[in-house]
C-alpha cells in the first residue's frame, strides 16, 4: 500500500479555502471593475444611454450585488494583508490558519458595520 505524500498537498482544509475564496473574489473584483469602465464610458457616447443603465443598476438586486462587491473588496484586502504576511514574514506559515480566522472575523465586523446602513438603503428603511 503506498504512503500518502508527504509535503504542502492541499487536502481541503483552511488554506485551501482561503487560496480559493481569494482567487474567485479577485477575479469578481476585475470583472466589476470591466463592467464599471464600459458604462461609465457610455456617458461619453450617449449620455441617454448611459442614464438608462444607471438606472437598470438601482433595484434591490443589484443593491444586494453591491454588498457581496463590498464583501468581496473586504475579504480579498484582508486576506491579501494574510498572504504577503504567509510569504515574508518567517513565522508566517506558522500561524497562517490563525490569521485566517482573523481575517474572517475582521470582515464579519467590517460587514456589520456596513450592511445595516446599506440594506436600510436599498429597502426604504
Amino acid at each position: 500500500m503506498p504512503e500518502k505524500p508527504a509535503g504542502t498537498l492541499y487536502r481541503g482544509r483552511e488554506g485551501m479555502w482561503s487560496w480559493v475564496a481569494h482567487r474567485v473574489t479577485g477575479f469578481l473584483i476585475f470583472f466589476f471593475l470591466l463592467v464599471h469602465v464600459l458604462d461609465t464610458s457610455l456617458v461619453r457616447v450617449s449620455p441617454e444611454a448611459y442614464n438608462v443603465v444607471i438606472g437598470a443598476y438601482k433595484n434591490p438586486i443589484m443593491g444586494l450585488g453591491e454588498a457581496g462587491l463590498v464583501a468581496a473588496i473586504v475579504y480579498h484586502a484582508f486576506n491579501g494583508i494574510r498572504v504577503m504576511l504567509v510569504d515574508f514574514w518567517s513565522q508566517g506559515t506558522r500561524y497562517q490558519r490563525v490569521m485566517l480566522w482573523v481575517v474572517v472575523g475582521l470582515v464579519v465586523v467590517t460587514m456589520a458595520g456596513f450592511l445595516p446602513r446599506h440594506l436600510s438603503n436599498i429597502f426604504g428603511g
